[in-house]
Formats: structure tokens, C-alpha cells, sequence
């Protein structure tokens, strides 16, 4: 997905939001670097998708103040309160799965789009533990049910994390790819990008005591296929299922990668054209398009 100038908006307030935790006691710098954001967008390729953009504004952020991960304590702090949550949420995925037409990988799923709203990079309220105790099976039965005759016993099952917190949730539903006998790998980032998640962050909600987690090699809060390494595009080629949570990876391999299923909260206006879902909506689709530049 290209970016659009309805993502401009966006842009600015993130440039506005982190000069204010890189630099909360420095006013002039906070203006310098929203200025420099501002005469950069323009010269930047808005044929790259929006997690490529928001890489740039990472960097110039960095670049200005010396900070490195800006969402360092958010991040803690996400992780904690919905591994607070877990022991709750787990129980309702054993009933569900003791129920004789219960449905625990779907129910799994739903919970980890929910988890998507723990998203930095947007402005979107929202009531993660109401949403969660009222799920009501809201994404596309027919996604789910291509997802589920694909990720059968013995399959390769690549998830393409993204948000710490939601991470947390993303542990059942590896729980649940290995229960039905599918070998799981779990991607995170190479380095830190808002609020997503890395190697640091699964090792604390125990997502490497239950898979092999890689690096892609991104810095960028979706996976650019350009800031991938090697050996994790061999990675993506050679699984038989891809899942990319997030907007942000919807965003960076839509058109790129036929195949991936995508699951994530949509949070604005141009995903939910694209989609055709309201803004806040749970997502869960497979790409159909035809060819790619993944080879």
C-alpha cells in the first residue's frame, strides 16, 4: 500500500508526540524537529508504504536528540497489564476448547486482534478488557476458515508480530497453531520502533519458552520487505502460512505478498476503505492478488 496524503495528518502528530518524549523539557528542540519533519515529508517516495515513512521520522528523532527507544517504559508497562489479564483469558480458551463444537484457534485469533488497539503510532481510544469480555465472533468466517485448512498438522507457520502487549495475546494463539500440530517461528523486530515489539519483549511475555523467535531485520513498524534480511525473506518464501499482525504489516505487504493472512484493528480511514470495515473493526483477510515481487 502506497501512502496517501490522508496519512499526512498522522505523520505530523507522531513528529509531535515524539518530540515530546524525546525531548519533554526542550521546547525549541521539540520545534526543530517537527520543522525538520515537516520539510522532509515532502521530499520523501509516497509510493513506499507508511511503516517505510514512519522509519524516517524514527530516525530524524534519534538522529536530533540521542534517544533511542522513546517507548521504552509504554512498553513495559503493556506488557505487564495484559500479562495481568492472561490467566483469565486462557481459562475461556480451555472452555472453548473442552466445549464439543467450541472453536479455541478462532477464538485465539479474535483475542490477538484485540490486541492490535496497543498501538502507539494512532490516536484511537478504546476498552481492551470490554472488548475482550464481549467478543462476539466478529471476523470473516470464510478467512478463518481458509486459515484453518492451511494451518493443519505439520504446517510452517511464520506469525509477523507487532505491538508489545499484544504479544501477550499472540501467546495462545501460538498455543493453539502448535496444539493443532503446526510448527510456529514468531518475527519481531531488529530494533525498536514505537511501541513494537523485539527480541526483548518476547523473551519477557515467554513467547521464546514456546517457539523459535527471529529478527526480520526491519526497524520500521510493519515489514518492509526492503529492510528485511535475507535469511527472513528465505524464511517468509519457505513457510506454508504467513500471518501479519497489525495494520502496519497490512500496510507494508499489501500488493506485495499474495498469501498472508493479515489480522489487526483498523484505525483509520484509508485501511477502512481499503477494507471496507469501519474504523475500530476487528480484520482477518488473506491477500488474493495476483503476482508479487517477493521471489
Amino acid at each position: 500500500m502506497d501512502t496517501s496524503l490522508d496519512c499526512m495528518p498522522c505523520f505530523m502528530k507522531m513528529a509531535v508526540n515524539e518530540a515530546r518524549l524525546a525531548c519533554p523539557d526542550d521546547v525549541a528542540l521539540q520545534h526543530t524537529i517537527v520543522k525538520q519533519w515537516g520539510s522532509l515529508l515532502g521530499t520523501l517516495d509516497f509510493t513506499q508504504p507508511p511503516p517505510a515513512i514512519a522509519r524516517r521520522l524514527s530516525r530524524l528523532v534519534q538522529d536530533l536528540t540521542g534517544c533511542g527507544d522513546l517507548y521504552a517504559e509504554d512498553k513495559k508497562n503493556a506488557n505487564a497489564w495484559v500479562l495481568s489479564l492472561l490467566p483469565e483469558v486462557r481459562e475461556r480458551i480451555a472452555a472453548e476448547a473442552a466445549d464439543s463444537g467450541g472453536d479455541p484457534l478462532g477464538l485465539a485469533l479474535e483475542l490477538s486482534i484485540i490486541g492490535n488497539y496497543i498501538d502507539r503510532g494512532v490516536d484511537l481510544e478504546f476498552d481492551l478488557e470490554g472488548e475482550i469480555a464481549a467478543l462476539e465472533g466478529a471476523v470473516s468466517r470464510d478467512a478463518l476458515d481458509e486459515f484453518r485448512q492451511l494451518a493443519a498438522p505439520g504446517a510452517t507457520v511464520l506469525i509477523l508480530g507487532d505491538n508489545t502487549g499484544e504479544i501477550v495475546l499472540d501467546t495462545l494463539l501460538v498455543e493453539q497453531l502448535k496444539r493443532r500440530g503446526c510448527t510456529v517461528t514468531y518475527a519481531v523486530r531488529s530494533a525498536p520502533v514505537l511501541n513494537d515489539a523485539t527480541m526483548k519483549d518476547a523473551e519477557l511475555v515467554g513467547m521464546t519458552g514456546l517457539c523459535r523467535v527471529v529478527e526480520s531485520g526491519v526497524d520500521t513498524p510493519g515489514t518492509v520487505l526492503e529492510c528485511c534480511t535475507p535469511e527472513f525473506l528465505a524464511r517468509m518464501r519457505e513457510a506454508d502460512v504467513i500471518l501479519g499482525k497489525g495494520q502496519g504489516n497490512f500496510e507494508a505487504l499489501s500488493g506485495r505478498w499474495p498469501g498472508i493472512f493479515c489480522a489487526f484493528k483498523v484505525k483509520c480511514s484509508r485501511v477502512a476503505a481499503e477494507t471496507g470495515l469501519d474504523v475500530g473493526c476487528s480484520a482477518f483477510c488473506r491477500m488474493h492478488a495476483e503476482g508479487s515481487d517477493h521471489d
